[in-house]
């Protein structure tokens, strides 16, 4: 989103409720990605094993 758009239009006296609006929808938007985010899986990195990720194979 460009940001300044928004600084713009609160700078010329525009109306403040479209501002409202988009700081009200930015700040749900952020409250169900950390949601989402809670509820992934945790994965835990030796959860592999041991002989994988060792070798590079390269083909030209």
């Amino acid at each position: 989103m460009d940001t300044s758009v928004v600084s713009a239009a609160s700078n010329s006296g525009a109306n403040p409720v479209p501002l409202v609006m988009l700081r009200k929808s930015l700040d749900m938007q952020a409250a169900s990605v950390a949601t989402l985010l809670q509820g992934l899986p945790q994965v835990t990195p030796a959860s592999n094993p041991p002989h994988l990720g060792q070798n590079i194979d390269i083909k030209v």
